[in-house]
């Protein structure tokens, strides 16, 4: 009867991490909208494609792809929690380091870090509809530019 419980158990719990996983409404993938969307400076990317998928406690693994004016691929990664700990950034030239928190269910805030100093901020929120992701970045980029970015992106 024991092994039996114990089983019970284990799966209830597997289904109700899948079932928080899938209440995210970030989690999936996202397209770029660049009509919607506002670069200063610019020139804006060619494209971008956001894929979140769930990670850890309630956190996040975020891949970026990124084809910027010039026509050149960037893919940037990171694996974070909803904790303000700092964690690593692979393929940004802006970052090395990322922190998230969430603000509600829709609204997060995520700070990227380079050699310890804080580069930009972004406030990302997910439309009611769950189906519009704005992000809007400020700070500095690796050039020393100003940032003053607003993103769109539409569920895919």
């Amino acid at each position: 009867m024991r092994p039996r419980l114990v089983a019970l158990l284990f799966a209830t719990l597997l289904v109700s991490v899948g079932l928080l996983a899938v209440d995210d409404p970030l989690i999936g993938t996202w397209q770029l909208n660049l009509a919607k969307s506002k670069y200063n400076p610019g020139p804006p990317p060619r494209s971008q494609i956001l894929n979140y998928t769930p990670f850890g406690n309630k956190g996040l693994k975020v891949r970026a792809e990124i084809v910027d004016a010039q026509g050149n691929k960037t893919v940037t990664e990171y694996s974070a929690n909803y904790d303000a700990k700092d964690y690593p950034v692979t393929g940004s030239p802006d970052a090395d380091t990322v922190s998230m928190k969430h603000i509600d269910a829709a609204t997060a805030e995520r700070t990227y870090t380079k050699a310890g100093t804080v580069t930009t901020f972004a406030r990302r929120a997910v439309s009611r509809d769950s189906k519009t992701l704005t992000i809007t970045i400020n700070g500095a980029n690796a050039n020393g530019q100003r940032v003053n970015n607003v993103l769109v992106f539409d569920k895919q």
